[in-house]
């Protein structure tokens, strides 16, 4: 089919994108403000059309773990959860970091910590990009802004999954899966067959084969030299990765004397306020993070040169700050503005921040 313009929201584009990207699996536990994906999978029943697996989980460790074995034999595998459920996530995760197992994963973030909001958040940056498990491992993660980036993430989301043999998570916020937008779906990719999985995974687990010796799909090592030795080859391989595969997107940077750095909805809010600024004769530009791991740190030191100061934009704490304090090295201001608990800040709070912070 041809790709089709659909009204849909973020979570229901996700979840679309996954049977026309020709998704072997879903497993899923419901919990707002993400459950749209599970329930649009249920109403679309995929396992009619393309053969696609769609599974609730008994709980959201099942549901990793169910992910995991998927993986394990090369099939595109994916989940989907919101904070405090992704967090119950965390070991199966760092398991298929050690394991080097591609999968899909969709945090869809809520406010905490602990059980907190149903609102919106973008407090699990840290967890996201500084390892949420055990060990010395990372995620790609991918911040999708608009609904059309939660459906393009998935495809993308799978190709550097399987690229690098390593778990993508696309981290998004309760306004992106929640909001409503026009999106252009793609079209529909039939699912891999056995033979192609079998060219393209060589290393998977499906089925002994006489033609090699068997796959062991395992993140245990008893031998701490050769752990070791596993460790400097992720190490390299994510080096690899933050040298091919950074994205971000910059707004009105040229000229800009002051520098907003957001990503996800916040973003989408720093864009207003820039227009404020300028219309006040204050030249400020947006720094959109696309790739929250690998992190755009080059591009932000070059800007470093460039402007006055920085202000890092987020519904958070303060988190994401830390990446940009660390990539500017102490060249330029940079403060934080944030708002807690699911408040969304407004525009012009934004611009207020910055004129208080940075002038």
């Amino acid at each position: 089919m041809s790709e089709e313009i659909s009204l849909l929201k973020g979570n229901e584009a996700i979840a679309h994108a996954a049977i026309r990207y020709g998704v072997d699996g879903y497993f899923g536990y419901p919990i707002t403000p993400q459950s749209e994906i599970l329930e649009t999978l249920t109403l679309e029943r995929p396992w009619d059309t393309t053969g696609m697996v769609v599974l609730q989980a008994e709980s959201e460790v099942a549901a990793i773990n169910m992910v995991y074995g998927g993986a394990g034999t090369g099939k595109r595998v994916m989940t989907s959860s919101s904070s405090p459920g992704v967090s119950l996530k965390q070991e199966g995760i760092s398991y298929m970091a050690g394991a080097e197992l591609p999968c899909l994963i969709v945090n869809v973030m809520r406010g905490g910590p602990g059980l907190g909001t149903i609102q919106p958040s973008q407090a699990d940056y840290f967890q996201t990009v500084k390892g949420g498990g055990h060990g010395d491992y990372r995620l790609i993660a991918l911040a999708p802004s608009s609904v059309q980036e939660m459906a393009d993430f998935v495809g993308l989301g799978f190709e550097l999954a399987f690229k690098y043999r390593n778990p993508a998570i696309i981290l998004a916020d309760g306004i992106i899966g929640q909001m409503m937008e026009k999106v252009v779906l793609p079209p529909f990719h039939p699912r891999r067959t056995e033979s192609q999985i079998i060219e393209e995974c060589p290393w998977a687990a499906n089925g002994r084969k006489k033609s090699r010796k068997p796959n062991i799909i395992t993140s245990l090592e008893l031998d701490p030299a050769v752990m070791e030795q596993n460790n400097i080859r992720f190490q390299k391989k994510y080096e690899e990765i933050k040298k091919k595969e950074v994205r971000y997107e910059a707004y009105l940077c040229d000229d800009a004397d002051y520098l907003l750095v957001a990503f996800g909805s916040s973003a989408r809010i720093c864009q207003k306020a820039i227009e404020i600024a300028r219309a006040q004769g204050v030249k400020v530009g947006l720094l959109r993070p696309i790739t929250l791991w690998p992190f755009p740190s080059e591009i932000v030191a070059e800007y470093a040169g460039k402007v006055k100061g920085m202000l890092s934009v987020e519904l958070n704490a303060g988190q994401m700050v830390e990446d940009v304090r660390l990539a500017v090295n102490g060249k330029v201001k940079v403060e934080h503005f944030g708002r807690l608990g699911g408040i969304v800040f407004t525009p012009d709070e934004i611009f207020k921040a910055l004129t208080e912070k940075l002038f």
